[in-house]
Parts: structure tokens; sequence; C-alpha cells
């Protein structure tokens, strides 16, 4: 089980989502692990650059070619190394789907994908990078465990978690910062949404960026005397069937948000659960089914509606589904 401390506030996290994925890299190179941090020309990107040369054999650039990168990273953990490969999720997913089907996955093999800068985070650089398929894709190679780290503190733990168990991992990151949720000293339990609000009337089930919207999205609603339960389902496979049972059992309505295409991500897996156990009146926040566009990441966040009150408006929609 995972030790779960919450913060009081969420106020904004002191330190990037990369810099800690990249000290953790180096705590668990110092610890003996044999890890083999890998990258696609992105080391400054992802925070790995200051470590290139104190770690030469632990941290590789294997230049922009991420389809090669897979098949090296295949070819390291079948000599007992442990490769944590990186690129932009679009990269990490589309480009590299073959590779990381049949040399890492089919293999059995121990590789750990890392998807940095998913949906609105790559912001600026615009449609071409915005990763809102990356998990549909990755959900269908069969054994892959897909999580995606909600702020800083829940990077290390999970990165460590990743390196220490066997099996093919994608991490679906954001490089930059994000509002505290977690107090250092938290642990979580891969699999097992963490809930971060009680409430009757309707569960919202969040992933990623958009955990910090829901969350504002339940307060909003409570001034409306509307009480939100609110889930943080880090592990998007496998999902936590329970959770979403017992939310829906209990609360009668769910709404789903994501920084993803509505179809093939969270809002599916939920759905899926749903219907084969408990089908019960559902809403889905997420990109509706569009290519990404250049721009800030809080524009993008309104242009393609994940805010909290894109979130707090499709409960409304669905509670009166319910009755």
């Amino acid at each position: 089980m995972g030790n779960i401390i919450l913060a009081e506030d969420h106020k904004m996290g002191e330190l990037e989502m990369r810099q800690v994925y990249a000290s953790t890299m180096e705590e668990l190179i110092k610890e003996g692990e044999p890890v083999v941090a890998m990258d696609a020309d992105l080391m400054r990107a992802i925070g790995l650059l200051p470590y290139q040369n104190k770690y030469p054999d632990n941290i590789l650039d294997c230049g922009i070619a991420e389809a090669n990168m897979m098949g090296v990273a295949a070819g390291l953990s079948a000599e007992g190394f442990i490769p944590f490969s990186h690129s932009f999720g679009v990269f990490s997913s589309r480009r590299s789907m073959d590779q990381i089907f049949m040399s890492g996955a089919y293999a059995k093999l121990n590789v750990k994908v890392v998807g940095s800068d998913p949906g609105v985070c790559a912001g600026l650089n615009g449609g071409t990078h915005q990763a809102f398929e990356d998990v549909a894709v990755m959900r269908c190679i069969p054994e892959m465990t897909i999580i995606e780290p909600t702020d800083a503190v829940m990077v290390r733990d999970l990165t460590i978690q990743a390196a220490k168990t066997y099996g093919m991992f994608y991490i679906r990151m954001n490089r930059g910062k994000a509002e505290t949720i977690y107090e250092e000293g938290s642990s979580f339990e891969i699999g097992k949404a963490v809930t971060l609000r009680e409430g009757r009337d309707a569960t919202i089930i969040a992933a990623g960026r958009e955990v910090i919207e829901a969350v504002c999205a339940a307060e909003l609603l409570e001034k409306e005397d509307i009480h939100v339960r609110v889930l943080d389902m880090f592990t998007l496979k496998p999902i936590d069937r329970e959770a979403v049972i017992t939310a829906a059992k209990e609360t009668g309505v769910i709404v789903t948000a994501e920084n993803h295409n509505i179809i093939g991500g969270l809002g599916s897996a939920v759905a899926e659960v749903l219907s084969e156990n408990c089908p019960v009146p559902m809403g889905r926040v997420g990109v509706q089914d569009e290519f990404g566009e250049v721009g800030p990441a809080d524009w993008l966040k309104e242009r393609f509606r994940l805010t909290a009150d894109d979130i707090a408006k499709k409960v409304r929609i669905v509670i009166e589904r319910k009755g």
C-alpha cells in the first residue's frame, strides 16, 4: 500500500518534473542499479545534460532516431540493464510502436519508455509534437504498464518503482513544473487510484495535468452544494477497476478528465469498466478527436476545453442525466 500525504495547498512546485526525473536517474545509478538513461537528442529538454559527462556509461544520447533507440534499449535489457528511453510522447509512442511491441513487449523484456510533454504540455512545439493519442497506442500492447505522474513528488516515487519492477512501462510525463498535490514522503501503489476528495453526488476521475483541474472543479461545485469525489488515476493501465466500480455505485455519476483524445485514453478505459460492471451516466472531458495546435499551454487548455470550468460544466450535465 502507498503512503499518501496530501498537500494542504496546491502551490506551484519548486522543481520541474524533468529535474526530479534526472536526479532520480542519478540516485538509481549511485545505488548501483544497472540503469541506462537513453535519449533522442533531448538531454537538455529532459534535464539529463548535466549528468552526461559524469556517468558516460549510464547516460546515452542515441540521436534523433527513436525507433533505433528502442531497439538498442531492447538489446540492453536482454543483457541485464534497465533502459529508460526518452523522447517527446509522440515519438516515444507512434514513431517507435513496432520496436516497442516486437523487440520489447513481445520479447518479455524490461524497457521503460518515457514520453514527455504529452498533449497541451508541448505548447509552442505545435500539433506535430502534441501527443493526444499516445495512451491509446500504448494501451493496446499486452502487459504494458502505463503511468502518468501528477506532480514532482510522484515522479520520483514512480520512476524508482518502474526501475525496480520488471516489465514494460510507458511513463507519460510533463517536463515543467506542476501544482503540488502530494507532500514529500508520499509513496504510491501502481494500479491503485488515490482519492483526493470525497463526495456523494458524482466522481471525477482524472490523470496527469488534469488532476489539478479536477480538484478545482470540485471546489467550484462545492459552492453549489454539489459534492464531488476526485480520483487521481495515475495508473492508466492496469486501471483500478475496483475504484471505478465503487465510485459508480456510491456516487452514480462518473466524469473523466484527461490531457488526451477522449478516444482510447482514460475515458475509454473507464467506460470499458463501467459498461461491463456498473453502467452509470458518464461524461468525458478531453480533446474531442482533434489535431493539436501551436500556442501556449494555458491557451491550449482553454482551446481544447480542459479547464476546471469545463469539467464542472460536464459534471452538471451528467448529474442531470442521473436525475
